[in-house]
């Protein structure tokens, strides 16, 4: 753990609709409201999935062939770490002295992915990491993450991890975060506007109800970050009065959890912009984890286990032929 580590602070979490499809303008919007928590005094500002530049939405609305109007457009304005946009962000957070947890699409090369980054107060990249798998028709457009993006991180607010969505389902990416011994959770989410009515597993409620668990199960805070989609998203992407019913305005329902899943603040209405706040108290989590700590004096190792393979996956491995050719040899 960090040397000076800090036990007592203000979180925010993020209620907001992108700028859809335009990265420099919620660059903008975002530094807007890394700037506002600041001024309210908080140490840490999460933002929901893909803030920038959006969620596709189009992915659940009709057929590929349409929603390829959107492709090009949205690859051209996803983040590239190390950008000029990029960096805009990372001296944000240095300039306000504050952590930020991003949830952007990441362009590397040619491939899209759902990533989070954790930017500690001092502008420094305390981590990156990918969406494990993308989540049913987010599959059509996003890669996947490998095994060393199940990370949980020293920072001076405590042991910081992250997860997008419906990762909070997975039970053993759930357990393999628990037992890096997770303090401060981020579970960064859309907006809950899709389908409603007709698949309940979509839902604000069943979704919310995931993020409490994560508190619960893994004592921990979670600020669960929830995107909102917006009148000017709707006029884009609901051309025919169907999508206007797959698809609504507003969906934003951001909340705080404390490690024994109370929740800490007051919800704002789902078409309203703005952040939720919430004290930490490191020192809480202790009283939590004396009743549960599946990972930890509430296990049975002896009797179920998880194999876990937290190393990258590079596609391409480089190797030196000379050396190659020399141990080939000395075989020989």
């Amino acid at each position: 753990m960090s040397k000076h580590v800090q036990t007592q602070y203000k979180v925010a979490c993020v209620q907001a609709a992108p700028v859809f499809l335009d990265l420099e303008k919620g660059v903008d919007k975002a530094i807007q409201l890394i700037a506002e928590a600041a001024r309210n005094k908080a140490s840490l500002i999460a933002f929901p999935e893909v803030w920038l530049p959006g969620y596709p939405w189009w992915i659940w609305l009709d057929s590929p062939a349409w929603g390829m109007q959107f492709v090009q457009r949205y690859f051209e304005n996803a983040l590239v770490i190390g950008s000029p946009q990029w960096e805009r962000l990372v001296n944000a957070a240095a300039e306000n002295n504050i952590h930020v947890v991003l949830g952007f699409s990441e362009r590397d090369g040619s491939t899209l992915y759902l990533a989070q980054a954790i930017i500690d107060n001092q502008g420094k990249v305390v981590a990156t990491r990918r969406k494990l798998k993308p989540t049913h028709a987010e599959r059509t457009v996003f890669g996947e993450g490998d095994g060393s993006h199940i990370a949980v991180h020293d920072t001076a607010l405590g042991r910081m991890g992250a997860l997008c969505c419906a990762e909070h389902i997975q039970p053993l990416t759930k357990y393999a975060m628990y037992s890096q011994h997770e303090q401060i959770h981020i579970a960064a989410w859309p907006s809950f506007s899709v389908y409603r009515g007709a698949a309940f597993q979509l839902s604000a409620e069943a979704n919310n109800a995931a993020s409490q668990v994560y508190a619960l199960e893994g004592s921990c805070y979670v600020l669960a970050p929830c995107a909102i989609v917006s009148k000017e998203m709707m006029a884009m992407l609901a051309d025919t009065p169907q999508k206007n019913q797959l698809l609504l305005e507003g969906g934003g329902y951001a909340m705080i959890y404390g490690p024994d899943a109370k929740p800490l603040c007051q919800p704002i209405p789902e078409n309203e912009e703005g952040l939720l706040y919430a004290d930490v108290d490191l020192g809480f989590i202790g009283v939590t984890k004396a009743a549960y700590d599946p990972a930890g004096h509430y296990s049975r190792p002896d009797v179920l286990r998880l194999l876990f393979n937290r190393k990258p996956t590079p596609r391409v491995h480089d190797f030196d032929p000379e050396y190659m050719f020399s141990e080939q040899k000395s075989n020989d």
